[in-house]
């Protein structure tokens, strides 16, 4: 059947179109909130440039 599938996606990315009604949610049960992005780094060092670049993609992002 045509236009039928299912995704994992972040309510931020389908809330639009949940709301227009060309979505639906299935599984809301199965799906715990999502809080956000954790970054671990074990050292005080200065970050190097590929890690700062992440995090300002990732802190960008979530606006």
């Amino acid at each position: 059947m045509k236009g039928l599938g299912l995704a994992y996606l972040t309510e931020g990315h389908v809330r639009p179109y949940v709301s227009e009604g060309r979505l639906i949610r299935v599984l809301a049960d199965r799906c715990p909130p999502f809080s956000g992005y954790h970054l671990y780094y074990p050292s005080r060092r200065q970050p190097s440039p590929a890690f700062s670049l992440l995090v300002d993609a990732l802190r960008y992002r979530g606006h």
